[in-house]
């Protein structure tokens, strides 16, 4: 999970995430599930929020990587990177589940993911939908209307993606790029006959904030599709 400036969403993500992991680990108990933050170049209250939450796991469940980069490309790669020091030595029993240090992912998060690797996934495309505490009535009923029970889209979002550890070794890993660094990969899988697969389980809930981390990325969409008067 990337991070830059985000010391007014980490702390519920990562709680998220901590109850995600809980329930996966009641489900399956001899599963690994380390969490890895990459702090970007974070000038707030950011790396206290992560220390506090992670404060009492050993390095095998959670690990903190600082860079200073600015780049969600960047900082997904050396997270992979950090990934691939810690737990199983096996890279082809390895899952790489990426979100976003804006979102909130729901309980049986990392349960789906771990079902798509065990049944043979290449890449998972997860589904977002922004808090609707950041839009009004009529946002929200617009969202609704495009966004209909079922509605599978297939769209690329780096807070739901899933990889295979060992096919994203194989494609060269995430690209150092500022923004769209989710796209670029899953184009690069596609190209190369990966099996990419959409799914509705498991959506994650993200900030409507209009304006994000980079110039583009999902809250520009949110800026440009839901205007605020």
């Amino acid at each position: 999970m990337p991070a830059h400036d985000e010391e007014e969403l980490i702390g519920p993500c990562l709680d998220a995430l901590l109850v995600a992991r809980a329930a996966a680990l009641r489900r399956r108990p001899g599963l690994q599930v380390g969490i890895v933050v990459v702090l970007d170049d974070c000038r707030d209250d950011t790396a206290r929020i992560v220390r506090e939450r992670l404060a009492g796991f050993g390095p095998e469940e959670a690990v903190t990587v600082v860079i200073d980069e600015r780049s969600v490309g960047a900082a997904r790669r050396a997270g992979v990177a950090a990934a691939a020091g810690s737990g199983a030595a096996d890279v082809s029993a390895r899952w790489i589940a990426n979100t976003d240090a804006d979102s909130r992912v729901p309980e049986d998060w990392f349960s789906v993911h771990a079902d798509a690797f065990d049944d043979g996934v290449d890449v998972l495309l997860g589904t977002v939908r922004p808090d609707f505490t950041d839009f009004s009535e009529d946002d929200v009923e617009r969202w609704s209307l495009t966004h209909p029970p079922g509605h599978l889209p297939g769209n690329v979002h780096g807070a739901n993606l899933g990889v295979r550890a060992d096919r994203l070794d194989e494609l060269g890993g995430f690209r150092e790029l500022p923004e769209h660094e989710d796209v670029e990969l899953v184009e690069r899988a596609r190209a190369a006959g990966l099996r990419v697969v959409p799914t509705l389980d498991a959506p994650v809930e993200t900030s409507g904030r209009r304006r994000g981390r980079t110039p583009g990325g999902y809250a520009a969409f949110l800026a440009e599709t839901y205007p605020r008067s």
